[in-house]
Order: structure tokens, then C-alpha cells, then sequence
């Protein structure tokens, strides 16, 4: 991969401080996740997928930090300016929460929204198949589990359905794309299977 400097920081050094403030291995896989999709996404539109992987590992970083809402993300944010990061990335991050008050506008801080809470849902179903893989994972079974308001309650369904009206695309087809992503990186995901 060719290293790409945003401020003054590689996918190597987000990585670093994700890990610096982020020990859950959870919370690191779901930022794997949310990248495996962002950076599919960016592939797709032609966009910078070094830079839209950034926006992506880096947007929870501090929530182990900052775990009430609005703490999260509007706290990190001055951490990120402080290390170097793009301002691009940082508003992007911010304006992933809706109470932050920055609209989203650009095609990363609307994918980032459109593949937060999806990854994790997907992660989520990916736990409670037989197999405890995200290969086993359908769209079918996806939308099934969403009307499950049991299920991942933590997730927020809207967001789901809101984030694939603003990127413009069916569910279905952001589920299955994003389903795809995430199989790619499978077992960095933690999510290959027994």
C-alpha cells in the first residue's frame, strides 16, 4: 500500500493512536470494520481511499475516552487537531453524530455515517450464526434480524435506513455491499469462522 500523509499521519500511525486510546479489542475490530466498508465505498466513487480509511479507523477513537454523548466525538476532536489530522477527516468524524451540528455534505462523511452502525450490526449477526462468520451472513437474514428491535439493541435502525437514503442507495444493495467488504477482511475482523 502506498503510504499517504494526512497533516503528518500514515494508516500506521492512525492505527498507533486508535490503539493508544482505544484498548477494547471490540472497539478496534469495529473501527476495522467500519474501514473495510468506508474504503470499499471510496474504491466504488473513485474517491481517496487512504484518506477515507483514516476518516474511517479514526472516528471512534476516543470513545473509550469520551463514552457519554455529546463527549463523543466533539472531545477528540481537538486530540486529532492536535496530532496533525486533516480537517477534512476531523469534520468528518464530527459530523458522524447528529447532535454534533456539523451537517454532512461531502461523500466521506456521508459513507462514514451510512457504514457505522451497519458494521456493527453486521458484526452483530456475524456473532449469532452458527458458524460465527460474517460468510454466513445474508441480506435476507440482516433484515430480519433489523425488525428484531431485541437484537444489537444498541444499534440505532435509523440510522442504518437514514445513512443509505443520504449515500442515495437501496438498503439491500448497502447491506450486501457492505457485507462484502467486511468478508474480505474476515479474519482480521475476527469474523472468518471457527
Amino acid at each position: 500500500m502506498q503510504v499517504r500523509y494526512y497533516g503528518a499521519m500514515t494508516r500506521e500511525q492512525a492505527w498507533e493512536l486508535l490503539c493508544e486510546f482505544t484498548k477494547s479489542d471490540g472497539l478496534r475490530r469495529h473501527a476495522l470494520a467500519v474501514e473495510a466498508c468506508v474504503a470499499a465505498y471510496a474504491q466504488k466513487f473513485g474517491e481517496d481511499q487512504a484518506k477515507w480509511s483514516l476518516t474511517a479507523l479514526l472516528h471512534d477513537f476516543d470513545w473509550e475516552i469520551h463514552p457519554t454523548l455529546p463527549d463523543h466525538p466533539m472531545k477528540g476532536e481537538p486530540i486529532l487537531a492536535e496530532r496533525g489530522v486533516d480537517p477534512e477527516i476531523r469534520r468528518a468524524i464530527l459530523s458522524h453524530a447528529d447532535f454534533s451540528g456539523v451537517p454532512r455534505e461531502s461523500m466521506l462523511e456521508k459513507t462514514l455515517f451510512a457504514c457505522d452502525e451497519l458494521a456493527g450490526f453486521l458484526t452483530a449477526c456475524s456473532y449469532v450464526k452458527p458458524g460465527r462468520s460474517i460468510h454466513e451472513v445474508d441480506v435476507k437474514s440482516v433484515r430480519k434480524k433489523l425488525k428484531d428491535k431485541a437484537f444489537a439493541r444498541s444499534v440505532n435502525r435509523d440510522d442504518i435506513t437514514n445513512g443509505a437514503a443520504e449515500l442515495k442507495v437501496d438498503l439491500d444493495q448497502h447491506i450486501e455491499f457492505c457485507i462484502e467488504a467486511m468478508k474480505q477482511r474476515a479474519a482480521e475482523l475476527g469474523l472468518a469462522g471457527a
